[in-house]
């Protein structure tokens, strides 16, 4: 990995993140760790974990008893190793594996929670980019949402929870592969960048082995006259202060 490319992103409160390039993260990211609303005493598996900015931000909170980021590239495990590594966070472990391959890594069946961040292409769902690591990023190639759900139910315990955020055309189908795997869809959140245009994220919670009923959260706001919304503000808080 070319040491040049390597950034080090401030999250607030003494954290940070190793970024590159190809391994940095977006709105999203930071929207999904907000809404799975981690505890202290979860168990945290963050699928595709990427630099580990989930994990990370949770961690910074003072949330999760213990935190595993799986990331099949290398490249992403190393940066994300290098800042657990450099905070001390001996309860946060990274592991370089496709996430199909976790039995025997992984213990199964005993985690309070999983997040993902899925790419949001199906594997016929445009052209390709022709940079293969960001080819993995945005399609399905190296696992599909049917892959990423299973191996999250076989991951949670029973009322375990799994967060995600993906594409509201996709919607539908998330729900009906989270039923398939025993997830019960529960909570669910709109994004829009601001009021009056059609949302373009969606966050989703599904909680294993659970009674149906769905909660249908407010639609969050990015923007609000030119601006960052209050709840924006809110959510980006420590992060944003990184800044100021």
């Amino acid at each position: 990995m070319d040491e040049k490319l390597i950034k080090k992103e401030p999250l607030g409160k003494g954290f940070c993140a190793y970024v590159t390039p190809h391994h940095t993260f977006g709105t999203d990211a930071v929207l999904l760790a907000d809404f799975a609303s981690a505890r202290k005493k979860d168990t945290l598996v963050d699928l595709g974990t990427g630099c580990g900015i989930i994990p990370l931000l949770m961690l910074r909170d003072g949330n999760l008893k213990t935190a595993f980021g799986v990331d099949i590239s290398p490249e992403a495990a190393a940066l994300a190793e290098r800042t657990s590594r450099e905070l001390e966070l001996q309860n946060f472990t990274v592991l370089n594996s496709d996430l199909k391959e976790l039995k025997g890594k992984l213990e199964f069946g005993c985690h309070t929670l999983v997040t993902c961040n899925p790419p949001y292409k199906a594997p016929n769902g445009g052209l390709k980019n022709p940079d293969g690591v960001k080819a993995t990023a945005r399609h399905e190639v190296d696992c599909t949402l049917c892959d990423i759900i299973e191996v999250a139910s076989k991951l949670l315990q029973t009322s375990g929870r799994l967060c995600m955020c993906h594409r509201p055309e996709r919607l539908a189908e998330l729900m009906d592969i989270m039923r398939e795997y025993k997830l019960e869809p529960k909570r669910l959140r709109l994004v829009c960048q601001r009021k009056g245009e059609e949302p373009w994220l969606v966050l989703v919670e599904g909680k294993k082995c659970a009674n149906t009923g769905l909660r249908i959260a407010p639609t969050l706001y990015i923007e609000e006259n030119g601006d960052f919304s209050p709840e924006m503000i809110e959510i980006y808080g420590a992060y944003k202060e990184a800044y100021l």
